[in-house]
């Protein structure tokens, strides 16, 4: 009789373990991707004109931030005129969020610097991407967006159509510093499975 009970314990406790691990499974990249509406790839291109941090110069690196998501670039040494072109590729839920780019210079031995912070939208990128471009010669421009108060661009950013892509471009003004610029691209990336736009 004891040897009856055991097995079913044994049973049930397995097909409880095995049922929770199948629903962990199902659940939890499922609704990940239920709700993913794609990949948004920043391509840090360079700095211009970063401020000076150390003695002469600055070792600068970029931290872009979206929701709970950070990813930062390498550190350029010496250098305020940087050229990273290092591509940062961020999950996007939500079009209405917007990504904080921000430049620190890295110190080793005390913590690292902040050097001017930028906030852009992709809002008006992601409903460039919804419109039909069938056609469309390369370099066709979609939509410019004019500098303005409420954005951080410090010249005319243009949404264009190339080799079947709509990139944008941006030079994006730093803040809450004396001086600075970076220049940034936004390239999307369609994932299987995902909610999509």
């Amino acid at each position: 009789m004891i040897f009856y009970y055991r097995l079913c314990y044994y049973y049930n406790h397995n097909i409880k373990r095995e049922e929770r691990k199948k629903e962990m499974e199902d659940s939890t990249p499922k609704s990940l991707m239920e709700n993913l509406l794609g990949l948004l790839r920043v391509r840090v291109k360079r700095g211009v004109n970063l401020a000076v941090r150390d003695v002469r110069s600055s070792d600068p690196y970029v931290v872009v931030k979206m929701y709970n998501q950070k990813l930062k670039t390498r550190v350029i040494k010496k250098d305020v005129n940087p050229e990273w072109n290092e591509d940062l590729t961020l999950s996007v839920i939500d079009p209405h969020h917007s990504v904080l780019l921000t430049v620190y210079d890295h110190d080793t031995f005390s913590k690292d610097d902040k050097m001017g912070d930028a906030e852009f939208e992709i809002f008006p990128y992601i409903e460039a991407l919804k419109m039909n471009v069938t056609g469309l010669p390369n370099g066709t421009v979609i939509k410019r967006i004019q500098p303005s108060k409420e954005n951080c661009l410090a010249d005319e950013s243009c949404i264009y159509y190339n080799s079947g892509k709509i990139i944008q471009d941006m030079i994006l003004r730093l803040r809450h510093v004396e001086c600075g610029e970076v220049e940034i691209s936004l390239h999307w990336i369609d994932l299987p499975g995902s909610k999509g736009l």
